[in-house]
């Protein structure tokens, strides 16, 4: 139990990390507030998972049955942290410089404009692809596989440790999608509420994110190094 419990204290940064992804949010609540909302947002929805739990499992099978030796002859878990934590101090550094000037709203990506009438399986494929092929994502789920193939688990500890980082991530993708099927329009005012703060404080949530992301993977890739 004592590996399963560091397991889960080293992929909850990353997993809530994934869940706080604006544009992923924004799309989904595009997409429940057109008049498909209750094909295209689901299909989104699992997409999304799908792509997730597909970035985790590769990881898992790239470290074997053994998992990642982090004892003392080896510094593989502490230099993959190092790097993943500059990477995040880059995308920190980009979003900052991409920020709209002041005073200047910022231009939704083209691919918005046309949720209100995209297909199931384009929405299953939009999804898949702003959690597993988004570079913030994926490093974010390489972050939360590793924390996973680092502890000594076994397969059932394994599962379940998969299966908290993608219900964590996912959270703020799928919860409002649940939410919709069951309070049905009810929930159109918080979705647009949730929408609009997305929307307005998307480049300073991004920035805080990446650099306590990036503060924290360096640190213990570090420490590990030096220590």
């Amino acid at each position: 139990m004592n590996g399963l419990a560091a397991a889960l204290g080293d992929l909850l940064p990353a997993a809530l990390g994934v869940a706080i992804s604006p544009l992923p949010i924004i799309a989904t609540v595009l997409m429940l507030l057109s008049q498909r909302a209750r094909v295209t947002a689901p299909a989104f929805a699992v997409g999304w998972v799908l792509g997730i739990t597909a970035v985790l499992v590769v990881v898992l099978l790239v470290a074997g049955p053994d998992g990642v030796d982090t004892g003392g002859s080896s510094d593989l878990t502490s230099w993959v942290k190092l790097v993943l934590g500059l990477l995040f101090a880059l995308l920190a550094l980009r979003t900052w410089h991409s920020r709209p000037r002041p005073g200047v709203a910022a231009e939704p990506p083209k691919w918005m404009a046309s949720l209100d009438r995209t297909t199931p399986l384009v929405a299953l494929g939009l999804g898949a692809a702003l959690s597993a092929a988004n570079p913030k994502n994926l490093a974010l789920a390489v972050t939360g596989g590793v924390a996973i193939a680092s502890n000594d688990l076994s397969t059932t500890q394994t599962v379940v440790s998969v299966v908290v980082f993608v219900v964590i991530a996912s959270l703020l993708v799928a919860g409002p999608v649940v939410a919709f099927l069951v309070a049905g329009d009810r929930m159109a005012g918080p979705l647009t509420g949730l929408k609009d703060v997305m929307q307005v404080h998307n480049t300073a949530i991004m920035v805080v994110l990446f650099a306590v992301l990036a503060l924290s993977n360096i640190g213990k890739g570090l420490g590990g190094l030096l220590g």
